[in-house]
C-alpha cells in the first residue's frame, strides 16, 4: 500500500468516525437563561452544567453547537428545541 493510499484510508476512517452534523442554537432577545437551560437539559440530555455553559456561550458569542451526531438522531432533538421557541438549526 502506498503512502497516498494509506493517507486516504486514514482520512476515510476519520470522516466516518466524526459526526457530520451539529445543532446550533442562536441568541435571541426573548428567551430566558432558565428556559434555554431547561430545554437543553430535556432535549439534548445535557447536565445542568453543560446546559448552563452552552447558554452562556449563546448569550456572549451569539451561537453555540449544543449537539453533534447523525442527522436522523439530531432531527427530533432540534425539533424539540424549536418547539420550545428557541432559534436553532442543524448544519
Amino acid at each position: 500500500m502506498s503512502i497516498k493510499e494509506k493517507t486516504q484510508e486514514q482520512h476515510d476512517v476519520e470522516t466516518l468516525e466524526k459526526p457530520n452534523n451539529e445543532i446550533v442554537v442562536y441568541n435571541d432577545d426573548y428567551n430566558t437563561f432558565d428556559h434555554v437551560i431547561d430545554t437543553l437539559i430535556k432535549a439534548c440530555k445535557h447536565t445542568p452544567e453543560q446546559a448552563e455553559q452552552c447558554t452562556i456561550l449563546v448569550h456572549y458569542k451569539g451561537q453555540c453547537t449544543v449537539k453533534t451526531g447523525d442527522l436522523k438522531d439530531l432531527k427530533p432533538i432540534c425539533s424539540s428545541i424549536l418547539e420550545a421557541g428557541i432559534d436553532a438549526e442543524i448544519i
